[in-house]
Parts: structure tokens; C-alpha cells; sequence
């Protein structure tokens, strides 16, 4: 069977086998269990919007879930499924990044790429950091400078109350020769951010935002 989840979805499942068990470590109430489980299903299989069987068995045993080593044995078998996210190469960063000189890929040996919903890293040459996702099967990316505010905050991609930063990037504004600043607080650890991130609509919405 072909990989059919993405990180995010993953990351989603995951908070919700935590629910359950934190739920049988609550009650023992069987009705309440019953009504815990089926909304957590329920909630899971929104995630996808045509599945086949195949895959619906992979993820119905999430109902089964009571303690950890239910959950970690569960997770340990969907994780071969996650998709990966897209290889980028030297040739991929001149295309995404005409601008940049001399810009090098970070150290990819301890990032899982199925545990990416984008890659991030920061520039110590130029001062900047670059995030890459994925829109609509294709590449983007956005640099920008990044300033650590040394304290937490709600980071406006994962919306976890995490350790933030002031992600700034300049637009062509509409009157020639001047620029718009944009941006908001991100994770400033780009890896904790991605085993966070539970839907792809705030990180979508903020590319967006930055891009137009």
C-alpha cells in the first residue's frame, strides 16, 4: 500500500490517541468511553476525504487505543505511510531562491522528511531564515530575517504556545521602489513546530499571506 498520510494528518491522529488515553486513565464509564471513541473516529476519518478499505483498516483500530503501548504500537504501524516530504536539492534552492548566493541546503541526517510539513533553517552568512512547503504539489519558498523574542508564544503556524520569534519578509509594495514588511511569531525550533502543526490551513494562510 502506497504512503496516504501526510505529517500533519499524522500529528492529528496522534493527539487523539493521547485524548483516549487520557480519557481511560479518567473514567471507566463505558458510555462515555463508547461516546470518546466514536468522536475521535469520527474526527480521524473527516481527515481524508476518499479512502479505500485497505486504508480505513489501517486506521480503525484507533477506537482499540487504552494506554501508551496501544498507542505507540498503533503509531508504529501507520508511520511507514506517512509521505514523505519532497527532496530539495541545490538545483531546487537556486530555482526557489534566484536572489541567494552561495545559499547551502542544512544538514539533512537527523530530519526525518516524514516529519516535515516544511523545511526551515537559517542562513548564518546572510543573516536570514528560509522556509520551504508545498502548495498545490509544487515548492515555495519564502526568506525572510528572524529575530528570537526569548520567550513563549503562540506561533502563528502550529498555533502551540511554544518558544517564538519575529519572521519578517519585504514585498514589492505598489508604488515603484518601496517595500512592505509582513510576517508574524513561528517556532523558532522549525522541527518541534512540525511535530506540532495538526492541520495544514494556518501554514497554508500564512504563505499566502506573505506571498500576495
Amino acid at each position: 500500500m502506497e504512503p496516504f498520510l501526510r505529517n500533519d494528518q499524522y500529528n492529528f491522529i496522534k493527539a487523539q490517541t493521547q485524548i483516549l488515553i487520557n480519557g481511560h486513565s479518567m473514567t471507566n464509564d463505558k458510555d462515555v468511553l463508547r461516546a470518546l471513541k466514536e468522536i475521535s473516529k469520527e474526527k480521524v476519518f473527516k481527515l481524508f476525504m476518499d479512502m479505500n478499505d485497505e486504508q480505513k483498516n489501517m486506521i480503525d483500530p484507533i477506537h482499540t487505543i487504552i494506554d501508551k503501548s496501544d498507542e505507540e504500537a498503533f503509531l508504529l504501524q501507520l508511520k511507514p505511510y506517512v509521505i514523505p516530504f519532497k527532496e530539495v536539492t541545490e538545483q531546487t534552492l537556486k530555482k526557489l531562491f534566484p536572489k541567494a548566493k552561495k545559499l547551502k541546503l542544512p544538514s539533512m541526517e537527523n530530519i526525518d522528511l516524514k516529519e516535515l510539513s516544511y523545511l526551515s533553517w537559517d542562513d548564518k552568512g546572510s543573516n536570514k531564515k528560509f522556509i520551504i512547503t508545498e502548495q498545490q504539489n509544487k515548492l515555495i519558498g519564502i526568506q525572510g530575517t528572524f529575530s528570537s523574542l526569548n520567550k513563549k508564544g503562540i506561533c502563528v503556524l502550529c498555533n502551540r504556545f511554544e518558544e517564538v520569534g519575529m519572521f519578517l519578509t519585504e514585498i514589492k509594495g505598489s508604488v515603484q521602489g518601496t517595500y512592505i514588511k509582513r510576517g508574524n511569531h513561528i517556532c523558532q525550533d522549525s522541527q518541534k513546530c512540525n511535530q506540532n502543526i495538526a492541520t495544514l490551513d494556518k501554514l497554508n494562510d500564512f504563505i499566502v499571506r506573505l506571498k500576495s
